[in-house]
């Protein structure tokens, strides 16, 4: 093929240059975002620069504008084709409204089981409370659930001095450490191939469904839902969730037929179990702040109408926030 070498560089410089141009703006921002306009001529000058680079290959006199040629082409494949995962910066908020209930509503079968065996426990506490009124000694680890619950209630009711005075943060703090190490050793139990688990699951569902039905039959049903209700909405799914990520542990460990090794599995489900166990903790900080100074005050202090309407809400948003949240970024993915 003949050209007149000096022509063909004259009336292609041009295009080399706005090639050049975008070549460099891609360059300084990788996030920055072209229109359909603007990809397609991104692709002509793409075209037409591998075009001219391939009829300036037979002109050996001409070393300098190949090797340019070469180094635009080679800048545009590497865009065009770049396959490196853009670094991902850490955001906690991202993570907790995102990433959180994303982990959740993906192992939602572990969540029933951990549920399932909770209930459970709520039910056969409840039963022993029928039976055997004695046994709340033995099914309630805290002394101050063992009496008579309307006795507790009138004392708590015509208390005039706050009995949380100077040590609400202390209090607070010890309810999110020891409520923590609840829901660790939840998870840790997984390693028993998730039977640990399921029992302090429906351990926890005794003491509590025995302490509901205590109340219950004392007729403090307002008390109970307004002293349980706004931390507990929060703090009992807590530990259910733990006991979900403890049942991911177990059901990787067990490894159900699948051909893939013991360690590839572990590592497989590593971040989702740091994931739901670093925002169970998250939720179990909200809960020791709300039960030290919110729930453990009655009327007169606090009418009861307010508290229940306080756990309610809380209920409901935290319903919403594990099916909705992060449901848009799926989205997103899905049909980009």
């Amino acid at each position: 093929m003949i050209i007149d070498l000096k022509k063909f560089i004259n009336e292609e410089r041009p295009f080399w240059i706005e090639f050049e141009s975008i070549l460099d703006r891609l360059g300084v921002n990788s996030e920055h975002k072209l229109s359909l306009k603007r990809v397609e001529r991104f692709h002509y000058l793409y075209q037409r620069a591998s075009s001219d680079l391939a009829k300036i290959m037979t002109f050996s006199s001409e070393p300098n504008i190949r090797q340019y040629l070469e180094s635009l082409v080679g800048r545009a494949y590497g865009i065009i084709h770049e396959t490196r995962r853009k670094p991902h910066r850490l955001s906690p908020i991202n993570w907790f409204f995102t990433t959180f209930p994303q982990t959740f509503r993906r192992h939602i079968n572990a969540f029933w089981i951990a549920l399932t065996a909770t209930l459970l426990g709520c039910v056969f506490g409840a039963f022993m409370i029928i039976i055997d009124s004695d046994a709340k000694g033995i099914l309630m680890p805290f002394s101050h659930l063992q009496g008579d619950p309307s006795e507790r209630v009138e004392r708590e009711e015509q208390a005039k001095e706050d009995r949380l005075k100077g040590s609400k943060t202390l209090f607070s703090s010890y309810l999110m450490t020891h409520n923590t190490k609840v829901s660790i050793t939840t998870l840790a139990m997984g390693m028993t191939w998730g039977i640990g688990t399921l029992i302090l699951l429906f351990y926890n569902g005794v003491i509590l469904g025995a302490v509901v039905l205590d109340y219950i039959m004392a007729g403090e049903i307002k008390f109970l839902m307004g002293w349980l209700l706004p931390h507990g909405v929060v703090e009992i799914p807590a530990i259910i969730l733990a006991g979900q990520a403890g049942l991911v542990l177990g059901s990787a460990l067990i490894g159900w037929s699948r051909a893939i090794s013991l360690k590839m599995r572990l590592k497989k489900v590593m971040p989702d179990l740091v994931t739901l166990i670093g925002g169970v903790a998250v939720m179990l900080v909200w809960a020791g702040i709300i039960e030290a100074f919110f729930s453990q005050y009655h009327e007169p202090v606090l009418p009861y109408e307010i508290k229940i309407g306080f756990g309610v809400i809380e209920l409901v948003l935290l319903i919403l926030f594990f099916l909705l949240s992060g449901t848009k970024n799926v989205l997103k993915r899905k049909y980009r």
